[in-house]
C-alpha cells in the first residue's frame, strides 16, 4: 500500500483552514492542522509531515518564528515548507526563502486548488 503524503496546515483563519483541509484531503493527503503558532510548535515536536504550509501572520508565534524553528529540528529536516501568506512584498518573500521556505505563495494569487497543485509539484520535484 502506498503511504499517503502528510501535510501540516498552519492557518489562523477558520474558513481558509477548512477550505485547504478539504482540498488537500481530496488530493489524497493526510492532514493535520494548527490554528496558531503555539499549536504548530507542539506538533513539530512529534510529527514528520511531508509538507508544512504556513501562514506568516499567526497568533502567539508568527510564521517567521515557525519557519526558523522547523528548519532547526532534526525530525523536520526533510519536510518541504511552503509559506502561504498575503504578505507579498519582495523583502518578505526573500526573508521567507532565506529562513528556509521551499516555496512562497501569495494567497491572493492562487486558488486553493492551485495551492494543492503547487505543493504536489514541489513533492514531485524533490
Amino acid at each position: 500500500m502506498v503511504q499517503k503524503k502528510s501535510i501540516l496546515l498552519i492557518e489562523d483563519d477558520p474558513l481558509l483552514l477548512d477550505i485547504y483541509t478539504t482540498k488537500f484531503r481530496e488530493a489524497g493527503f493526510q492532514v493535520r492542522v494548527a490554528d496558531s503558532g503555539e499549536k504548530a510548535l507542539r506538533i513539530f515536536s512529534k510529527a514528520r509531515p511531508s509538507v508544512i504550509v504556513v501562514d506568516i501572520v499567526l497568533p502567539y508565534v508568527d510564521g517567521w518564528g515557525l519557519l526558523a524553528a522547523a528548519r532547526k529540528l532534526q525530525n523536520l529536516k526533510h519536510s518541504k515548507i511552503v509559506v502561504l501568506s498575503n504578505l507579498g512584498q519582495k523583502e518578505e518573500i526573500e526573508k521567507g526563502i532565506a529562513l528556509g521556505a521551499d516555496r512562497y505563495l501569495i494567497k491572493a494569487h492562487f486558488t486553493p486548488t492551485q495551492v494543492v497543485e503547487e505543493v504536489k509539484s514541489l513533492l514531485v520535484s524533490s
